[in-house]
């Protein structure tokens, strides 16, 4: 390439000839395109080239015509939709909805016409001069020149308010139309929607319902009320989804749950024979289904339920425990509490959605009431008891641990845990010596289900009983394969080893036992104690029982069932046919109220007298004698002879209660220590709530009770008060 070419400059000249427009241009054009729209309303738009108009539209714009031709189309349309209004207005009844969705649509095909032929215009000189585009152009002149023209607004407004009023009051009208006017609407844009149909709607609707509501309410119980207000809810639903737009649902909802239902709360609620009590009285779960969805609609509507049931629920309860008839029977009493909480678990559970509110209400009010009876810890160890000696036999396993389940519930609402461990501990004992537990997993499995609620230290006791059962069932069996083959033919004796700290402390009352047993029972001891260094045994024969072989006159034979005590009693007729109270009490130094008791249960008590007494009578007299009863019979070859009840039950429970409140002593002064270790210095006011929120998975601490444990901690100089502040007080370590 030879660089050495000039470089050559290129210019660009005008044309040689002005390009002359011709000055009727924009007229003539403009009449063509006029035509076009004209004959487009006029429906002849057939025979229209849409091609040809595009191109004229699109020189007009680019010759600067696009004023002309915009001012144009405005005047154009305006008149069109003018004579459309006037068409309208002509109209009469039914067929005015009818014509203004006939011209609405003709008015939205021509509009889609004329902006396809006047697309350059849109997308070129309409953003530059700021204008608006043909199709919004379009329906902001409908909207000025029909929709908001005074015939016809007003008309419009009141034919569809009428029509939705024909369709509340349960007639039928033409859904189609009122949901093409209604889009109409919304496409005109959100504010002429709200303005000419949404707000008066609001309105009227909130009109309606207030007089409805007036009505309904006084003829109506509640549940026919609730009905009809749900339907009338779901028809409001029904026909926003129908014709209205979607975002008026929310706002006539709030109307009707307004006037239908959150001003008549109070009302309907307390209604008598139908409201919120009659339905849990009478188990409607239908009903109360309908009122928590209703309810939960509207502001501080579960509330309303909640503090109602809440109230309910407390009185009932209240009753219940203070019930004298209930008291009597400790089973019924327990029984009654679990039907109500499996009552009401199903109304919360099937009609109040599992609601977790009311749930908690429900378990307050149950920790309230059955905390009302000082009695409650003892009744639900005696039902507790009651089902495992005789109520579970043929029941399943899976039924078994419902019913456990439900025990810990209400074991759960108790304040007074520790009194529950020392009743249900003293029953546990009875059950295990006599063999009367009907389930051996049945006692288990509570005993697991109470540690893991309450932790080791409150089962260590009650599986340290288990242990001994089993322990004694080897020590057992190892003395007699030791001893067997030297024993005697005689008694056998099955012996319980108790260690002393598991069990309950009783009273530790002895008696002569017969001769017959006096020798192996000495064997056992030594072989025991041969075996175990450092150990004691004490015989508690108030807690024992006996088989008895006995034969009476007529070849009568029976097996008697006895304890302990009664045996040494009938033992004695072996030698002797009459004996009187003060050598029977002589002979056996069986304590005198329980010699009492055990005499009265074989000679007073039918079916069971085994023994007679002179003078017959109920009681048993210190001068009283007694004999073998010859003629006794029973179709049952063995009999069991139970102990007459002692009428010492209040001393009893008072003593129990005593111990409880001996043993919480120590509980509560090493909470205190424990808390003061960790923080050093406390005022009393926290001393308390924190110890009684340490305590609370046994008892419910009295702060009394606290104030004087602190006190002896201080004399024992584990703490001391502040000497600036006597609130305070400080760890001694």
């Amino acid at each position: 390439m030879n660089s050495n070419h000039k470089k050559r400059n290129f210019q660009i000249e005008a044309f040689k000839h002005k390009v002359v427009v011709d000055p009727k241009y924009a007229d003539k054009t403009w009449r063509l395109l006029e035509h076009a729209i004209n004959e487009i309303y006029n429906h002849n738009a057939s025979g229209l080239s849409f091609e040809e108009l595009y191109r004229n539209a699109y020189n007009m714009v680019l010759h600067k015509f696009g004023e002309k031709l915009y001012t144009g189309l405005v005047s154009t349309m305006t008149h069109h939709l003018t004579s459309m209004s006037k068409s309208i207005q002509d109209t009469h009844g039914e067929m005015f909805l009818e014509e203004l969705n006939n011209k609405w649509t003709d008015h939205n095909k021509a509009l889609q016409m004329i902006r396809d032929i006047l697309m350059y215009m849109d997308r070129t000189y309409v953003p530059s001069s700021h204008k608006t585009p043909v199709h919004e152009l379009g329906l902001n002149l409908w909207r000025d020149n029909v929709i908001h023209l005074t015939g016809i607004q007003t008309r419009l407004q009141t034919t569809l308010l009428q029509l939705i009023h024909t369709e509340r009051t349960g007639q039928i009208i033409n859904r189609g139309l009122m949901r093409n006017i209604v889009k109409m609407l919304t496409d005109l844009g959100p504010s002429v929607y709200k303005l000419d149909l949404e707000t008066p709607f609001l309105e009227v609707s909130a009109g309606f319902y207030r007089v409805e509501s007036q009505e309904f309410i006084e003829c109506c119980e509640c549940g026919d009320y609730l009905q009809k207000a749900e339907r009338r809810l779901n028809e409001e639903i029904d026909r926003v989804s129908h014709y209205l737009d979607s975002k008026t649902e929310i706002k006539i909802m709030n109307v009707v749950e307004k006037e239908m239902i959150a001003n008549h709360m109070t009302r309907l609620v307390h209604m008598e024979n139908s409201g919120l009590v009659n339905m849990l009285v009478n188990d409607k779960y239908d009903d109360l289904k309908r009122i928590y969805t209703l309810f939960h609609r509207v502001p501080h509507g579960l509330d309303t339920i909640r503090e109602l049931m809440t109230s309910y629920l407390r009185d009932i309860g209240k009753n219940l425990v203070t019930d004298p008839e209930k008291l009597k029977d400790p089973v019924e009493f327990v029984q009654s509490l679990l039907n109500e909480k499996d009552k009401f678990d199903k109304i919360i559970g099937f009609s109040f959605n599992n609601d977790k509110t009311f749930q908690n209400s429900l378990n307050s009010s149950f920790e309230f009431f059955i905390n009302l009876n000082p009695r409650s810890p003892e009744f639900i160890s005696l039902f507790v008891d009651d089902k495992l000696r005789k109520g579970l036999k043929g029941v399943s396993e899976e039924d078994v641990e419902i019913l456990l389940d439900k025990v810990m519930m209400l074991f759960r609402y108790l304040h007074e845990k520790d009194l529950f461990e020392k009743y249900y501990k003293q029953h546990l004992a009875k059950r295990l010596l006599s063999g009367k537990d009907s389930s051996d997993d049945a006692e288990k499995s509570l005993v697991l289900k109470l540690k893991t609620e309450c932790g080791y230290q409150f089962t260590s006791k009650l599986e340290g009983m288990f242990t001994d059962m089993k322990t004694s069932q080897d020590t057992v069996q190892g003395f007699y394969a030791t001893h067997g083959s030297d024993l005697p033919t005689g008694p056998i004796l099955t012996v319980q080893v108790l260690t002393t700290g598991s069990w309950p402390s009783q009273p530790g009352a002895s008696c002569n036992l017969p001769s017959e047993l006096t020798s192996i029972c000495e064997k056992f001891k030594s072989y025991y104690l041969g075996t175990h260094t450092g150990r004691r045994l004490t015989w508690q024969t108030n807690m024992g029982t006996a088989d008895l072989k006995a034969n009476f006159s007529k070849s009568q034979k029976h097996e008697l069932t006895v304890s302990t005590y009664q045996m040494c009693v009938l033992m004695l007729f072996n030698k002797s046919e009459r004996l009187s109270y003060k050598e029977v009490e002589q002979m056996t130094e069986i304590p005198s109220v329980d010699l009492k008791r055990c005499l009265q249960s074989m000679a007073c008590v039918k079916g069971k007298n085994v023994i007679r007494k002179e003078p017959m009578s109920k009681e048993i007299l210190e001068d009283d004698v007694f004999f073998v009863n010859e003629k006794f019979a029973s179709k049952f070859y063995k009999v069991k002879i139970g102990t007459v009840v002692a009428v010492k039950e209040e001393p009893e429970k008072m003593e129990t209660r005593q111990r409880v409140e001996e043993d919480r002593k120590p509980q509560i002064e090493a909470a205190i220590v424990r808390i003061m270790k960790a923080r050093r210095v406390l005022d009393h006011n926290n001393m308390i709530a924190e110890v009684i929120q340490q305590l609370q998975s046994r008892f419910l601490a009295n702060p009394g009770e606290i104030k004087k444990r602190i006190e002896s901690l201080i004399e024992r100089d584990f703490l001391e008060r502040d000497a600036s502040d006597r609130k305070l007080y400080q760890y001694l370590a």
